[in-house]
Formats: structure tokens, C-alpha cells, sequence
């Protein structure tokens, strides 16, 4: 009986050793399935760049990074600096996010218990992986910096108009690029903008040193008019009008001293006190006939400003409490006197010339006749320099001149004035004869046969002009005048050289071409042929020749042209 129960014993606990047995190893392979199930996944509590990818597979995490950091990777990158900033593409910059080093080692199998159990309930917290093209990269922060970048500008101070208007100073700034790079690689990518590191340069003139010049300068000097005496009278002067003469040049340090232009200073007082009767012009001595004779009008002395004492006193007056400048007045001369004028009299007719033309002439004889009565009784000192557009001024309606015949571009025309060129040529012999210095002339642009060839000035305004220099040993008085179809120009002064004239025969000679015109404006042209000729002047003092001189002209030809519609001349 006790043999039965205790083999019944031993069978129970053999069973009971086999059941544990086999629950240890149903344990262990559950174990170690755990284990392999776990190592294929990322630990549960994981996050990669932001993105949870706890418990996925290695393919699962790679999917869900991509999408999770796709909108991140392809967004600009934003660089600030100060009130500027610029955005650097990705792709061009040679930015990339790396999903497989950034998932890598997260899996492995280990039967390590306090491992297991990590994987199972832990998990880590890392950034992306990235990759970076750097010389792609630099290029793009370096034109990045261009648009991030700003000139330094220094301040500056103006008085334009009389009102003081200040320019703040700029700092300029550069970006750093090496640092932009590294500032990029390591923090990419981010939404957030960056804060681009800079280089600054400082201005030279600063807003402390504008604020100065303003208070103790600019501000004062502009607060008004000042009042300005010139002899026995007063007048203000705006600081409006002042305000040209004044800049505010800075020198090596940035320090602002005010620089006045002292000529534009000296104008602008020398203007208001003539406009406010404080000085007057003297007035050199002119020549007329009377009755017949040369007679000198005496010069005037006049008031004038010393103007080597102007600039001071305007200077201290524009800071001054007063602002009051005391300007003292001096003589002033006549530049041709009385006594130079009866040295240089007139003593008679030292030449004259006369040409003609059809009386019929309409606006031509019309202007020809005012432009005589203009020249006439004109006085050159000796000396001094002629000139023709000088005395005449722009030919216009307000003056009372008519439209008359002029050339234009090879072709007859007509404008206002046209005509006087006849009294510029009559001039021109007139002076020729007399001997003075020719400065500027010019021969119509082909020949008209009422003038001698060589001998001729064309005149418009303000070029060409008809200028010469009185040579000669006295004033040259000029008497004009027009009457039936002539116009006569005699110059009286004092005979210093006769003068003969001798043509060349005509060279190079060009032949006209033929032209048809139908437009209304269209003027008929005889032919002229063109051709250049040569006049000599030859000087002669007691009957020797001291010198000569050559005028070479060239002539084009006068076209024939014909004219075909109704209203044309």
C-alpha cells in the first residue's frame, strides 16, 4: 500500500517538474519572441526632428519622418537683419534632410531584460539628420548678403530754400558668410527666422554732430532776414537767398564746419543792394554826332560795394543777436573814361561799304531797315571786342522783326530776322576796310551774287556770330543806315592802315543738282554752281605793305530746285 502511494508520489512530481519545465520554456521562447518582435521596432516613446515614430518599424518611421518634416525641409530659410530680410531656397542652397541616418540604430535585438524593457516602454528624443552642399550653400548666403546688405551713409545738413532739413546718418551693415553657413548648417531646419550675423560700419558724421551744426549754425543762421547797410541805406536780405552760399562739409573725423562760397555771397548782396538803389553803375563815356561831329558824353562815376568786405559782416550778422551787417561802399570807375574817350575821338571816316538790294523785298527790307537803326551810333572803344548778335540780340516779333528769307540747310526758308545777314555782310566790309582783327564770322552756305565773294558774314543766333576787336589806334563810331535798295555801314575813328582787297579766281568748282519739290513750303532756287575762293587783305602804312592776310571760303552750290504745288514761292 505505501508502495503504491509513493510511486503515485513520484509520478505526480515527475509530471509537475515536466508541466514547469515546459512553462519555463513556453516563458523563455515567449521571452525571447518578445525580444525579436521588439528589436524590429523603434522604441515606443521615440521622436525624430519633432516627429513621433515610437514602435513603427524602420520602412514605417522612414514614411511618417517624410511626411512629418516635408512642409519643414522645402520651407525658405528666412535671414533678418536689422529692418531687412531674405529668404535662401533649400534645394538651391544644397540643404537636404537625411531620413535613413536620421532613423539609423534605433533597432537591435538584445535579451537583455533591462533592455527589452526599454525598447518596450522608453524611447529617445533626437534631431534630423541633414546633409549640406557647402560651396552651394556659401553661394547662396553670399547672395543672400547682397540683398541683406546696406551702404553706410553719412549725415548731412542743407539750408536749400532758407529751411534746414536734416539727412539721418545709415549704418551700413554686411553679412558675416562663414558664420551665416555655420549659423545654417547646424540650425537647419527651422521655421523660424534667423538672425543673420553682420559686419557694421559705422558713419562718418553722426546724428550727435548733425544735432550740433543745427543748434548752434544752421538753426540761427536761418531763423530770418537779416538787415544789411550799404552807405545810406538798408535793405534785409532773406535767409532764402543767402541759404546758396552756405554748405556743410565734414572733414576726416565727421566734424561739420559751415563753408560759405563766398562769390555767390558777394552776388547775392551785390544784387539786393543795387535792386535797393544802395549802389549804381558807372557809366563809361560813349561817343555821338552832333551836328555833324563826333562828341563825347562824359562818363559817371557810380557806388559800388568793396567787395572784398561783403563776406564778414554777412557771416557774423547770420549768428549775431543783432543780425544786423554793416557793408562799407567804395567808387566805382568807369572802365573807358572821359579822358581815354577824347584821347581815342573819332578824327573821320575811316571806312565804308554799301550793298543792295530789291527794295520790294517785303519782311526782308523791312528787318534789314530796323537792324540798321539798331547798329547805328554804336561806339567800339579801342580795344574792346564787337559783336553783332551782341548789339542786335534774338531776332523776334517782340522786337518787331518780320519773317524774311534765310538759308536752312542748303535750302532758302524762312524765319524771323531773316534779311540781316545783308547788313552782317555790309558790316563785315566796313570792318574789313578798317582794318580790325576778325573773331568770328561765316560765309552764307553758298554764294549770292549781290555780295563780293570771299567778303561775307552770314549772321543767326547765337551762332554764327559776327565779331571783331577794334585794332585800331582810336574808338570806332559806326553809323548805319537804309534807304531805298541800299544799306550803308561807315565806320569814323582814327586811319591806321589802307587796305586793298584782291580776289582769287574760283577753284574746285561743284556743280549744282537738280530738285523737285511739292511741298507747300518749298521756295525756287536758281542753280549756283559751288566753288572755294580766296580774298587776300593786304595792310599798307605810308604806302608799304606791312602784312597780309588770307580769307579762304568754300561755297556749296545753290541747287536748282523747282517747286510743284500751288502754294508754293
Amino acid at each position: 500500500m505505501n508502495d503504491d502511494l509513493d510511486q503515485l508520489w513520484n509520478q505526480l512530481r515527475r509530471k509537475r517538474a515536466a508541466a514547469l519545465v515546459a512553462a519555463f520554456v513556453l516563458l523563455i521562447v515567449a521571452y525571447v519572441g518578445a525580444a525579436a518582435w521588439a528589436s524590429g521596432r523603434i522604441p515606443s516613446d521615440t521622436t525624430i526632428g519633432g516627429v513621433q515614430v515610437g514602435g513603427m518599424s524602420p520602412a514605417e518611421a522612414r514614411t511618417a519622418l517624410a511626411a512629418g518634416v516635408k512642409d519643414r525641409g522645402a520651407a525658405p530659410v528666412t535671414l533678418t537683419a536689422h529692418d531687412k530680410t531674405t529668404t535662401i531656397n533649400p534645394a538651391e542652397a544644397g540643404l537636404s534632410i537625411d531620413l535613413d541616418t536620421s532613423i539609423e540604430d534605433l533597432t537591435s535585438f538584445s535579451l537583455n531584460p533591462v533592455k527589452v524593457f526599454g525598447h518596450l516602454t522608453g524611447g529617445v528624443t533626437r534631431g534630423l539628420a541633414t546633409e549640406v552642399d557647402e560651396e552651394k550653400l556659401r553661394a547662396a548666403v553670399t547672395k543672400a548678403g547682397a540683398a541683406l546688405a546696406v551702404a553706410p551713409k553719412d549725415g548731412a545738413i542743407s539750408v536749400a530754400d532758407g529751411k534746414v532739413a536734416v539727412t539721418q546718418p545709415v549704418r551700413g551693415q554686411a553679412l558675416k558668410v562663414d558664420e551665416t553657413v555655420e549659423l545654417i548648417t547646424s540650425s537647419w531646419p527651422r521655421t523660424a527666422p534667423i538672425v543673420a550675423p553682420i559686419a557694421e560700419t559705422r558713419p562718418k558724421v553722426t546724428a550727435d554732430e548733425l544735432k550740433r551744426v543745427k543748434t548752434e549754425f544752421a538753426d540761427k543762421a536761418m531763423s530770418g532776414p537779416i538787415g544789411v547797410k550799404v552807405g545810406d541805406k538798408s535793405f534785409d536780405l532773406s535767409a532764402a537767398a543767402i541759404a546758396p552760399s552756405i554748405t556743410f562739409p565734414a572733414d576726416a573725423k565727421g566734424k561739420i564746419t559751415p563753408k560759405f562760397d563766398d562769390k555767390k555771397l558777394i552776388d547775392v548782396v551785390s544784387g539786393a543792394a543795387a535792386k535797393a538803389g544802395a549802389t549804381t553803375k558807372a557809366k563809361d563815356a560813349t561817343v555821338v554826332f552832333a551836328s555833324g561831329q563826333p562828341r563825347v558824353v562824359p562818363a559817371k562815376t557810380g557806388v559800388a560795394i568793396d567787395s572784398t568786405k561783403i563776406a564778414e559782416p554777412i557771416r557774423a550778422a547770420l549768428t549775431s543777436e543783432e543780425r544786423t551787417a554793416i557793408v562799407p561802399v567804395t567808387v566805382a570807375q568807369p572802365k573807358f573814361t572821359t579822358e581815354e574817350a577824347q584821347k581815342t575821338l573819332p578824327k573821320g571816316r575811316i571806312s565804308t561799304f554799301t550793298t543792295n538790294f530789291d527794295p520790294n523785298g517785303g519782311g526782308r527790307v523791312h528787318n534789314i531797315r530796323l537792324a540798321a537803326r539798331t547798329l547805328n551810333g554804336t561806339y567800339v572803344a579801342p580795344g574792346e571786342t564787337f559783336s553783332l548778335n551782341g548789339v542786335l540780340g534774338r531776332r523776334t516779333p517782340e522786337k518787331g522783326y518780320q519773317k524774311g528769307g534765310v538759308i536752312q540747310e542748303g535750302r532758302l526758308s524762312e524765319n524771323y530776322g531773316g534779311g540781316i545777314s545783308q547788313v552782317s555782310t555790309t558790316l563785315f566790309n566796313a570792318a574789313f576796310f578798317a582794318g580790325v582783327e576778325f573773331k568770328e564770322y561765316m560765309a552764307h552756305g553758298f554764294y549770292i551774287s549781290r555780295y563780293p565773294e570771299g567778303r561775307e558774314a552770314t549772321i543767326s543766333f547765337p551762332y554764327p556770330d559776327n565779331r571783331w576787336v577794334n585794332t585800331t589806334d582810336g574808338g570806332i563810331l559806326i553809323r548805319a543806315h537804309s534807304s531805298g535798295g541800299q544799306v550803308t555801314v561807315e565806320f569814323f575813328g582814327t586811319k591806321k592802315w589802307d587796305i586793298t582787297a584782291a580776289k582769287s579766281p574760283r577753284r574746285n568748282l561743284v556743280q549744282p543738282k537738280k530738285i523737285t519739290d511739292d511741298a507747300p513750303e518749298c521756295i525756287t532756287q536758281n542753280p549756283v554752281p559751288g566753288f572755294d575762293v580766296t580774298v587776300t587783305r593786304t595792310f599798307k602804312q605810308g604806302g608799304k605793305t606791312v602784312r597780309t592776310q588770307a580769307f579762304n571760303t568754300h561755297y556749296n552750290p545753290e541747287d536748282d530746285v523747282t517747286c510743284t504745288h500751288p502754294d508754293a514761292k
